[in-house]
């Protein structure tokens, strides 16, 4: 389902217009639009220098003169915002050679809709993950990346997932700040199981440095769970950072799984979710998740208080085969990365378009709330909600044009095409 033809001439709506001169758009979006509001048909969603400069009802429009008009039959979304990403198109941040071979994975993710991408690295030795980081403090200061993750290297090795054994060790708050530091404020969240050794100082090196606890690849019990998110939420409010509440790194997902007479990690961080005290992530890529799992997380959370991401590796737009993570040998198989060596699931293959897919057409999630876990809460958890995340006036212009099934036609980002 593609847009009609863009039009060269002018378009304007004088009689609706405030008195004085009109707002000149560089491109006029007309369509169905996921915004603030909700969503609008006869939406229109107005873009010039970079910048969203209106959007809402097309009948409600101020006076504007636009140098390009494109009517599009599907839908429009803000850009999307994947805030847990190892690699794609055949890169991957944790094994790359430099900033520029990272590129290519930033670039695979965004023609698909990821205007917005917080790369993630995994548990690696400390000279590894200095030089890592360094790298991608570059491509943060560029502006080509959101952020920065690190997934452990504090972390339970008994949930360890696709992590390298040999580098999880029990927690450093001398090496979280020292990381910190050399991100230069771009590291946004660490991954730190609530039960490692010196998880509490970590916690609060984390606050302290801007960054945000984000709790799992744990073997810990409901209780220690708990626990962990109040030490997390007393160490951010203490530190007033880019958010108030600490995130589940990919819930379920490595963690000890609930039995009815052990819960586990899982329902704590679900039970967080409800009232309002933590972010959980979902993978909802049909893999890691059944699709009336991720169902029930979204009828059971508060209101944006979860968020969709890929946690993508090299293999996203690949086609089947061997690949890397973080040293680790992948092997590729109907679309479905586990280890070489062991079988464990060894991160998705999706981008975060097929996650939104998956979570609307699969698991019936309402069109909104799914939206809005892959663009506005993953914004807010990063601090850059006035920036990212959504069709609202003065945010950069970042724009997805999907059809109906969920398959890009157009990206903007800062309102270039990709």
């Amino acid at each position: 389902m593609a847009p009609a033809e863009p039009t060269d001439a002018d378009h304007s709506v004088p009689e609706l217009g405030p008195e004085g001169a009109s707002l000149q758009a560089e491109l006029a979006l007309h369509g169905t639009a996921v915004l603030e509001r909700g969503v609008v048909p006869g939406a229109l969603v107005l873009l010039g220098d970079g910048e969203i400069l209106w959007s809402g009802p097309a009948v409600q429009a101020p006076q504007y003169n636009a140098q390009r008009t494109v009517r599009h039959d599907g839908l429009i979304l803000p850009g999307l915002v994947d805030i847990h990403c190892h690699g794609g198109g055949g890169a991957s941040f944790p094994d790359a050679s430099g900033p520029e071979q990272m590129m290519d994975a930033v670039r695979e993710h965004r023609r698909h809709g990821t205007t917005s991408l917080v790369a993630s690295l995994v548990t690696a030795s400390p000279d590894t993950l200095r030089q890592r980081v360094a790298d991608l403090a570059q491509l943060a200061a560029d502006g080509e990346i959101a952020a920065i993750h690190l997934e452990g290297p504090f972390i339970s090795e008994a949930r360890k997932g696709a992590q390298n054994p040999e580098h999880i060790t029990g927690g450093d708050a001398e090496l979280v700040r020292e990381l910190a530091a050399i991100a230069g404020g771009a590291l946004a969240t660490m991954t730190v199981a609530p039960e490692a050794e010196d998880a509490g100082a970590v916690i609060t090196a984390l606050a302290e440095s801007g960054a945000i606890p984000s709790l799992g690849h744990t073997d810990c019990t409901s209780a220690e769970m708990t626990q962990g998110v109040e030490r997390s939420l007393q160490a951010l409010q203490r530190a007033r950072g880019r958010s108030a509440l600490p995130t589940a790194t990919h819930l379920f997902n490595g963690m000890r799984p609930i039995h009815h007479r052990d819960p586990g990690p899982a329902l704590a961080c679900l039970d967080a979710a409800a009232r309002g005290q933590m972010v959980v992530e979902l993978v909802a890529d049909g893999v890691h998740l059944d699709h009336r799992t991720v169902a029930h997380v979204f009828a059971v959370a508060a209101e944006d208080h979860v968020m969709l991401v890929t946690d993508a590796m090299a293999a996203a737009g690949m086609a089947d085969g061997q690949y890397s993570l973080g040293a680790q040998d992948v092997t590729v198989a109907g679309g479905v990365a586990t280890l070489t060596h062991g079988g464990s699931v060894a991160g998705g293959t999706a981008h975060l378009l097929d996650v939104l897919r998956h979570t609307v057409l699969g698991s019936g999630v309402d069109l909104v709330r799914a939206v809005r876990a892959a663009t506005a809460v993953p914004a807010r958890v990063l601090g850059l909600q006035e920036r990212i995340g959504s069709l609202t006036s003065g945010c950069r212009a970042d724009v997805l044009l999907v059809d109906a099934q969920f398959h890009p036609v157009t990206v903007l980002r800062a309102g270039e095409e990709i």
